[in-house]
């Protein structure tokens, strides 16, 4: 299959999934999301350990600012610096989002926490795109990815307000860059070494979605932590994964 034939395949592949969510039903916010097995205060901190397992999150995007800005030290494409900038921002600013929701979960308060999480994953995003399909394209798509995912947040909020909850459009941002970003890395030559670590991020991600999902069965089994406060530890350990990546990986000869 050559190069063109591939990019054609992940263009079809991201119009069927456009396409496919604009007729699929509604989606609207399930009410018992907000509904956490570990409701433990401490300190007079509500909800105490999912909102101190945010720290990991802080901790990488101020780690990963200091490499970038003040060392210099990352291996970066140079003409995406602002989506490494802004990847590293946006999880100081999914820790504090988070922290707000898990205060006081509710539909208003989790929109600061979604908001955040679409910077970083489009960030992300773009950052593999630059990497491994073509720099010019991802130059173009980077604006327009950030507005999209802002835009799905907003769109949810203000229609789960109007009694007509849909997150179909939040789900595609979030959804379709972890269905694409895999088949960027199987189907498209690296431009750097190291390439297991992008596989690990992903281990680490979809451990932190399992981690969700069995949020309770995972505070029954283990009574100091719940599984929802792992999620937060798991995908914080991936995008350390990601940083180191970004320290320790060489450019490949072209």
């Amino acid at each position: 299959m050559s190069i063109p034939a591939k990019h054609r395949l992940l263009i079809a592949l991201s119009l069927v999934a456009v396409v496919g969510t604009i007729f699929a039903p509604r989606i609207g916010q399930d009410p018992h999301y907000h509904l956490f097995a570990d409701d433990k205060t401490l300190l007079s901190v509500p909800n105490a350990l999912n909102i101190l397992s945010n720290l990991f999150f802080a901790w990488v995007g101020i780690e990963g600012l200091y490499r970038l800005i003040r060392q210099k030290s990352l291996i970066l494409v140079s003409e995406m610096y602002p989506a490494y900038l802004i990847f590293f921002i946006a999880l100081i600013l999914v820790a504090f989002g988070s922290s707000y929701y898990h205060w006081e979960p509710n539909n208003q308060t989790l929109v600061w926490d979604r908001l955040p999480i679409t910077l970083a994953i489009m960030s992300f995003f773009t950052i593999i795109c630059a990497e491994r399909v073509s720099i010019r394209v991802a130059r173009l798509l980077f604006p327009l990815l950030l507005i999209a995912g802002m835009i799905s947040v907003v769109y949810w909020h203000f229609s789960e307000q109007a009694g007509q909850g849909d997150l179909r459009p939040y789900a595609l941002v979030v959804f379709l860059p972890v269905i694409l970003t895999p088949l960027f890395l199987l189907l498209l030559p690296a431009r750097y070494t190291r390439s297991s670590d992008i596989w690990w991020f992903f281990t680490w991600y979809l451990l932190s979605k399992l981690f969700e999902w069995l949020d309770a069965e995972i505070y029954d089994l283990l009574v100091v932590i719940s599984g929802h406060s792992l999620k937060h530890i798991a995908t914080a350990i991936g995008c350390f994964i990601f940083l180191r990546h970004l320290r320790l990986r060489e450019e490949l000869a072209r």
